[in-house]
Parts: structure tokens; sequence; C-alpha cells
């Protein structure tokens, strides 16, 4: 992997820290070329775990009277921090019509990377990646227009994370009490290992043989991302924990634990 910036050309270095941030935000140009919609990872949230790098894609539909002459640059970066630990693989362009084409373009982000990102700086957090981004580009146009775009798109990038369920005793009486324990974990950036998600609010859901999962009650993670809590058995039936999600953390549904009740 190259271990680059995106267009890292016009990437501006802060030389006090260490850090390589975004360019500072603005929108100009001249012409009437315009870059109308924008598509990050399909509308879905960028989820990045501890090992795997996560390429995600970019997909400009974008116009002009004379016809699109391609993007010269695209970013994605951390909206808040201007952090940009990513990698552009290139951006290729489909023409649609005379006045309009569609240009993607291939993004990566690796986990292995993110923390030496910061090297050098001290009180560097590599969790502080995920969160809000956006996506700035400069298009241009057959007959030498060109926009400078500003936050094109907005999208989220989330740390990925981990949810197991264990229901006892199995099998269990009718009317006894099933005790169903789990651990939420999260990626962490920084030694790339998945840590304990503390003080969260979970769900326990149940369903029927053939039916669908609905919420019974929720429960919050201890200080190692324990879950624990107790039911009444009252049916067979499989059970399972969901975590919804926060703004920094994907959501996660563990495997369901199926018990028969005699």
């Amino acid at each position: 992997m190259r271990r680059r910036m995106a267009a890292a050309s016009v990437v501006a270095a802060v030389a006090a820290t260490g850090i390589v941030v975004a360019p500072a935000a603005h929108a100009e140009g001249r012409g009437d070329i315009r870059v109308t919609k924008t598509v990050v990872n399909g509308g879905s949230n960028v989820v990045v775990g501890v090992k795997n790098a996560k390429r995600f894609l970019i997909t400009m539909t974008i116009k002009d009277n004379s016809g699109v002459k391609g993007v010269t640059y695209v970013s994605a970066y951390n909206a808040t921090h201007g952090y940009e630990p990513v990698d552009h693989l290139g951006t290729t362009c489909k023409k649609v019509s005379t006045t309009t084409s569609v240009c993607t373009a291939t993004i990566q982000i690796d986990p292995t990377w993110i923390d030496s990102y910061g090297s050098g700086n001290e009180g560097w957090d590599a969790n502080a990646v995920a969160g809000n981004w956006q996506v700035d580009a400069t298009v241009q146009a057959n007959d030498r227009d060109y926009w400078i775009s500003d936050r094109i798109a907005s999208f989220k990038v989330k740390r990925a994370a981990t949810l197991t369920t264990d229901a006892t005793p199995e099998p269990v009486r009718k009317g006894g009490t099933l005790t169903v324990t789990g651990k939420l974990s999260r990626a962490n950036w920084t030694d790339l290992k998945y840590h304990a998600y503390t003080k969260q609010v979970v769900k326990l859901q149940y369903k029927k043989p053939g039916g669908a999962y609905s919420t019974v009650k929720t429960a919050t993670t201890d200080s190692k991302g324990h879950l624990r809590t107790t039911v009444k058995a009252t049916a067979s039936g499989s059970w399972r924990w969901a975590f919804l999600g926060t703004t920094t953390t994907t959501k996660v549904v563990s495997t369901g634990d199926a018990v028969t009740v005699k």
C-alpha cells in the first residue's frame, strides 16, 4: 500500500505537530461546472476494524455544458480535526451524456496505519479519526471551466464492534430463570485490538422459532464491557444482544443463542 494522503500535493503539513491535515475549506471556480450529487460508500457508514484495510467509493455526478474532463483532486477527511489517514487509489470517469459524467474515486483506510499517521505528535489519539467526515473535490470541464467544491458530501467513519451472547442453562425448565450474558467490544486503532466498550446500553432480544426478534429489556455494559441479566423462561427460542451504535462506533448484533424450554 502506498502510504500517502489523498492528493498529497495539495495537503498542508503542520510542522509543529507533524500531523498532516486537509487544506482550508473553501469553494471557488469558473464557469458552470458543478458536482450535482455525491454518494459515499453506497450511502452507508465506513466501518474500520483492526486488521483489514477498508476500501470505499466516492461517486460524483458532474455536469457542464461542454462536457466533463475529469476530477483533478478529491479528498476525504475528518471534518472536526482535518485528519486524513487515507490512500487515494485512483479516480475513473464514465460519460453518461454530452454534459454529464459519473466519476468514482476509490479510497482506502488501513487501520494498521492510523496510529503511525500521528507519529511524533504528543497526545495523538488514533481513535479520534472516527466520527464525521467530509469530501472535497476539484472538477474540470472540457472548456476549462473548473470548480473547487467544499463539502460535497458528509459521512461517518466508525470503529468496528463485536458482541457476544450466551444464555444458560440449556435446556431450561419452563418457568425457570434464564441467565443471559455477553460482551461488547470495539476496535482500538492505537494497539489494533478490540477493547471493552463500557457504560453502553444494549438491548436483549428474543424470538420464537420462525418468528422475528423483539426487545425484551435493556442492560448496560460494566467496566469490562460485560452484560448480564435474567429472564423467566416461558418458551423455546433464541436470545441475542443488539447494540444500536454511537457516532463513532458501528451498530452490532450478536449471533442468536437458541434455548430449549422443557
